[in-house]
């Protein structure tokens, strides 16, 4: 059986519509809900709820306790993949490679352009990749979006096509 864990920090992948705000918004992790339809019957996907933020609203103390919880769990040696808003995702896998520059695992980072649940969502899809992609990469930070796996420094989000693209 592997072991991956996954850190959710928020994002687009988290948000819900709220109907009495009119707006989607980042409440309450439903990452959960999607793990359950995956057919995983090998792999144990330990869920850390860190914070449910828009990445736009995360500031310098979020990353490092993002780093932080990385950092508690790298010991375990298993592979780690990041829920992450894609405003600020390469940000943080920056931020994640400076600090850790021995890493053992892969450390994935995913997100979302469209929430999970929604009409042409690519959540689920993005989700299920990184899930497949920690198993198979050797260490390092990712990000794998839309069947692409850029290292986390080579990367930069297109918002014209909506999606990510190599630097």
């Amino acid at each position: 059986m592997q072991i991956v864990y996954l850190i959710t920090t928020g994002g687009t992948i988290e948000k819900i519509y709220s109907e009495q705000s009119g707006a989607v918004l980042n409440s309450a992790s439903k990452i959960g809900q999607y793990l359950t339809r995956l057919r995983l019957p090998d792999c144990d996907v330990r869920v850390v709820s860190l914070m449910n933020k828009d990445s736009l609203e995360m500031t310098a103390e979020d990353r490092a306790g993002l780093v932080s919880e990385i950092a508690r769990l790298l010991p375990e040696s298993f592979p780690i993949v990041i829920s992450h808003g894609t405003d600020t995702l390469v940000e943080s896998g920056i931020a994640i490679q400076e600090a850790f520059a021995d890493l053992k695992v892969p450390v994935i980072l995913t997100g979302a352009m469209t929430p999970l649940g929604f009409e042409g969502s690519d959540g689920l899809q993005n989700l299920t990749e990184s899930l497949l992609a920690a198993r198979l990469l050797r260490s390092g930070v990712f990000v794998v979006m839309h069947s692409q796996v850029f290292p986390a420094d080579k990367v930069r989000k297109d918002r014209e096509q909506a999606t990510f693209v190599w630097k």
